[in-house]
């Protein structure tokens, strides 16, 4: 283990400095500072290596954390390397992005401030990438079967470099112009940068993955014609449908969708060219949802020089520390500042959108009231109405499941009730040969989440293709975390 008596030496609980909030608005680079090796030996060394290690637990891709601490802690960090990329496929993606359920789960976090495990994930992967530790893993022997995964996300990615290591020739496809689904265009580069993606997408090459963007399933090529080209697919589109608010005023010009305005920002990051792109310059932003998504729009609403942002969420705010019905180790609902709150904008709670308001088609208001209880149900309060001014709204409301129009219609898959398609505990669809991973058939989830069921479906195609499988499969279709989320 770490040091023994780690945790009653250091007992702070040390992250990654935010790099000044006026220096960092001026560009579109990562809110955090290099970390800093001697903060994280330090902080690794406060790891306990439990008995019992319920950051396991907490973790859905079950992460050797306690091993890759030491590792960090005695400062061999090839070795760590080697035990993280052992669970996880890609470190970089959810050292930065996952809101860390594992840490909720600490045993420490008990009576301390937990184990600062993403901050060590994050710290390994980068110095494994510096030191070129990460290196490609090309099969030992190809098998001839082929496997088409359609989506690009973090689920359809890890799907795919299991795959290829196993030996099947795999092509992913992806209906956007490059690849990385949600972690291209949905992540703005203030939380990642695209360098991270671009080095782990130039490593699968290397292993003989093959990518196929601007190719839309179903319109491009119909499913039929997938299916007839390949041994097994796999369908890990993501839960892309947004939810919508039908109120008033709806129709408005001004009134969108937040992906869409996420998507056009990274692609202008990028040095793409957009026509009559969405922007914040000068206006009077309201963003109504107060998740990541929410927040992600706050950021980038800043960087693009905004005049005011306020985001309203319909709920209560969320307690400063957990609730007698969440304890530990479950993943609680807490009040959290994230970069892009500490850096502009106002929070509002209780606050239900009754109407859109405008002037000749354009949007110049939210009329919102205070939202009451009514019958378990969050209503608007009579009475309580007053318009915001509002110039640009954001709908950050979630998503509401997988766009499977087309993979009905022309293969006849089934879906469920809320949207998502229905798989086996085989992770294999009503369609044989078909599987299907990640938030299209989970809903919308975590980062982790969505890399543990690409690997464990990987495991069932490949035990599919070939009669058994020595691919790890970290979850079940049927696992549900221990967490507020589902």
């Amino acid at each position: 283990m770490a040091d023994p008596r780690g945790f009653l030496k250091v007992t702070n609980r040390e992250t990654a400095v935010r790099r000044p909030v006026p220096v960092r608005i001026l560009d579109w680079k990562e809110v955090y500072e290099r970390r800093d090796k001697g903060v994280i030996t330090a902080q690794a060394s406060r790891c306990m290596d439990c008995g019992v290690p319920f950051c396991h637990q907490g973790c859905p891709l079950g992460n050797l954390i306690p091993e890759w601490n030491d590792l960090t802690w005695r400062e061999d960090n090839k070795s760590a390397i080697e035990r993280l990329h052992k669970t996880n496929n890609f470190p970089e993606f959810t050292g930065r992005l996952c809101p860390a359920p594992c840490e909720s789960a600490c045993v420490l976090g008990i009576n301390q401030p937990a184990v600062t495990i993403k901050e060590i994930e994050v710290s390994i992967i980068d110095d494994a990438f510096d030191n070129g530790f990460v290196q490609p893993h090309q099969p030992e022997r190809l098998t001839g079967k082929t496997v088409a995964v359609v989506g690009s996300g973090p689920a359809g990615l890890a799907a795919a470099q299991q795959l290829t290591r196993a030996g099947h020739t795999v092509a992913v496809y992806e209906r956007e112009d490059r690849i990385g689904g949600l972690l291209r265009y949905g992540i703005p580069d203030f939380k990642m940068e695209k360098i991270h993606l671009e080095r782990r997408i130039k490593q699968m090459e290397a292993e003989g993955t093959r990518f196929r963007a601007g190719v839309e399933i179903g319109k491009d090529i119909t499913w039929q014609e997938l299916q007839s080209r390949f041994d097994a697919v796999l369908v890990a589109t993501g839960a892309t449908k947004p939810r919508d608010l039908s109120v008033e005023g709806r129709d408005l010009s001004g009134v969108h969708f937040a992906m869409e305005y996420l998507t056009q920002s990274n692609k202008v990051v990028a040095g793409d060219s957009v026509a009559d792109q969405i922007s914040a310059q000068g206006k009077h932003v309201v963003i109504l949802g107060g998740g990541d998504t929410g927040a992600d729009c706050l950021g980038t609403a800043t960087r693009q020089g905004a005049a005011s942002v306020t985001t309203l969420a319909i709920g209560t705010q969320p307690a400063a520390e957990r609730r007698d019905d969440q304890p530990w180790p479950t993943f609680p609902t807490l009040f959290e500042v994230a970069s892009a709150h500490e850096e502009f904008g106002e929070r509002k709670y209780l606050a239900s959108t009754v109407a859109f308001v405008g002037k000749d088609g354009q949007v110049t208001g939210i009329k919102v009231a205070e939202t009451e209880f009514v019958n378990g149900k969050r209503v608007p309060k009579p009475g309580t109405e007053q318009i915001l001014q509002a110039d640009l709204v954001l709908l950050a409301l979630g998503f509401t499941g997988a766009e499977s129009d087309t993979l009905e219609q022309q293969a006849q898959a089934t879906v469920d009730s809320r949207g998502n398609i229905n798989r086996d505990a085989r992770w294999e669809t009503n369609i044989p040969g078909m599987f299907v991973a990640g938030d299209a058939g989970r809903g919308q989830s975590l980062i982790v989440w969505a890399i543990a069921e690409g690997r464990a479906a990987a495991a069932a195609i490949d035990e599919h293709l070939e009669g058994s499988t020595e691919l790890p499969a970290p979850v079940k279709p049927t696992d549900l975390p221990i967490s507020v989320y589902s």
